[in-house]
């Protein structure tokens, strides 16, 4: 029987303090106790279900990371303020000094910025490899690696990581391999195909509201506890506690979670499909064109489809920046980073969400001046969508640079 992720947020039942369908939200900083014994007990980790200090945990966080757990298939989870305080915390927890990390070459701009800029002050150095390529990875590693790091879906070359190959090796060698699942929640489930730590960022397509900043962590018992524990764990000395508040937001846009990714997924094929056609270079991995097409099938819940993410290459940023702001003129979505909103949202990605990384090596993985990161929204008429997006392309002669671009080629 196949893996089905939104079953499993579903059959988790919660009611509220009073009967509500909701949870109760534990709007409290600190707890209070009928004996000394039991807060000892508590600050020991011997008492179940108390709680001492919300940056330990509070009940609100402990359901929303319940229901992330049971989505991607893991013993529990963490969650955390942000997406970058769910990664840090992990690899601080699984390294240290002089140990080494293997990292796909494309991903996440603050996440490169962590391992090439943060962390050699801590004598912890990344390899940054093409993760398409099996053999690249292994011939990587050395006696002092401890960690494969990449995301499903890279941000923003959308390079699908083949988790079982890199989940082999990991084996093979010791390692640990820790999954970014930000861009394909649902769709693909890494701890299933043998991932050992799946990490999201919940402010794009699980919280998809745009309103809220949060990470989570899915692993086993034993290293979720390692990152809370109060002595030596990242996760609880670091301090990246997400507000109860924040998290019963967050678990109540989880329950539509399936929804709104089939129809992500759905506008995204169709508008990838009509720009492929019209002779624009287009990356989305449900073309038959995507290099990584079929190892995306491989490895995805179908009815999820193939994400809402996808990119094209308009030539030039001069072109690029052009047709994001006539877009957002014409209300076609907003020039703005992030994703998973139900609006469309468009950036260049080499002068925000990856600008941290140097010029020359984003050209060197192929991340150009001219690309386009679109984050598809829920548009009802994507055909209506699509024909507004394509009559801005025509006004800007996007359509006609591509094909003399092409011809050139």
């Amino acid at each position: 029987m196949s893996f089905k992720p939104a079953n499993n947020i579903q059959d988790l039942q919660y009611f509220g303090e009073f009967g509500g369908v909701n949870p109760s939200i534990s709007d409290s900083s600190t707890y209070t106790f009928l004996s000394a014994k039991t807060m000892f007990d508590t600050f020991e980790g011997n008492a179940d279900g108390c709680y001492l200090y919300s940056r330990h945990s509070s009940p609100s966080n402990l359901y929303l990371g319940e229901a992330l757990a049971a989505m991607e298939g893991t013993e529990t989870a963490n969650v955390s303020a942000s997406g970058m305080g769910a990664i840090t915390p992990v690899l601080m927890q699984l390294c240290g000094a002089s140990d080494h990390i293997i990292s796909s070459r494309t991903i996440y701009g603050g996440t490169y910025a962590f391992l090439k800029n943060f962390m050699p002050r801590f004598d912890i150095k990344t390899s940054f490899v093409d993760i398409t390529k099996l053999d690249a990875v292994e011939a990587a590693i050395t006696k002092t690696t401890k960690v494969i790091f990449c995301e499903s879906v890279s941000n923003p070359l959308l390079e699908v990581a083949d988790i079982k190959g890199l989940a082999d090796i990991a084996k093979r060698h010791n390692l640990k391999l820790v999954v970014d699942n930000t861009f394909s929640p649902l769709s693909i489930s890494p701890a299933i195909l043998g991932a050992d730590i799946v990490i999201h960022s919940l402010t794009k397509f699980i919280n998809g509201s745009s309103d809220t900043v949060g990470g989570v962590v899915c692993g086993t018992q034993e290293f979720i506890n390692n990152l809370r524990n109060v002595n030596d764990g990242a996760s609880m000395l670091l301090g990246s506690t997400m507000d109860s508040m924040r998290a019963a937001s967050i678990l109540k846009n989880l329950r539509t979670l399936h929804i709104r990714m089939q129809q992500h997924s759905k506008n995204g094929l169709f508008l990838a499909n009509k720009f492929e056609a019209d002779g624009l270079k287009t990356v989305y991995p449900g073309l038959k064109s995507h290099p990584s097409h079929d190892l995306f099938k491989s490895m995805m819940n179908i009815q999820y489809g193939f994400g809402g993410m996808l990119t094209i290459d308009v030539g030039s940023s001069e072109k690029a920046n052009q047709l994001m702001e006539l877009m957002q003129n014409r209300n076609l979505g907003y020039l703005a980073v992030s994703l998973g909103f139900y609006k469309t949202l468009f950036s260049a990605p080499g002068s925000s969400t990856s600008s941290e990384i140097p010029e020359d090596e984003q050209k060197e993985m192929g991340l150009s001046d001219g690309l386009i990161r679109f984050s598809i929204g829920l548009d009802a008429d994507i055909e209506r969508t699509y024909q507004m997006m394509r009559q801005c392309m025509e006004e800007l002669n996007i359509l006609n640079t591509k094909k003399e671009i092409s011809k050139s080629l």
